[in-house]
């Protein structure tokens, strides 16, 4: 659902004359205030092995549980993108970065909790310290090794991540 939608009433002051003031914005009549709904920061990681196989992991929490994902998520309040995916990848590989080189950003729209949230995507490649003692966590359910030839855009839930996928074997995977 539209965040204009979703919220009817002023936060601050409880009006119901909470109106829209354009397509990422609501304004109150009665006492002024605008919210925005600017997009929210994301990370996710492409991380090969040595045989050139890519990580991905089985979402193991809504929006679309079960389905593929690359490791990643939000970038936190004073947090860099480059501290947000090593936070993350911490979160839920406990695993350690030690390169991280930016790739490209694409748009998409997060579904949870009934709100269409807009998302800028932020991807990176990056190298582990160890590939042999990765554990999923937080909300990952699994995570495994697929080679490059055997990816399939449609298994992975969130349209951002097919995107991706799709530029990454177009690009036959990315060199560090």
């Amino acid at each position: 659902m539209h965040f204009s939608e979703f919220f009817t009433h002023c936060p601050v002051c409880g009006s119901a004359a909470f109106v829209q003031n354009n397509e990422k914005s609501k304004h109150c009549e009665h006492c002024g205030f605008v919210f925005y709904m600017n997009a929210s920061a994301a990370v996710a990681a492409f991380i090969l092995n040595v045989t050139g196989e890519l990580l991905v992991c089985r979402r193991g929490k809504e929006p679309e549980k079960g389905t593929l994902d690359l490791p990643g998520g939000f970038v936190d309040n004073n947090e860099s993108a480059e501290d947000a995916i090593i936070r993350e990848i911490m979160e839920e590989l406990q695993a350690k970065i030690i390169t991280i080189d930016y790739l490209f950003s694409l748009p998409n729209t997060y579904e949870y909790s009934g709100l269409s949230t807009p998302t800028l995507d932020l991807f990176f490649a990056c190298q582990l310290e160890d590939y042999t003692q990765l554990k999923a966590m937080d909300d990952v359910e699994a995570c495994f090794f697929v080679p490059i030839n055997e990816l399939k855009p449609e298994v992975f839930g969130l349209k951002s991540i097919q995107k991706a996928i799709k530029i990454f074997k177009k690009n036959n995977g990315f060199q560090y």
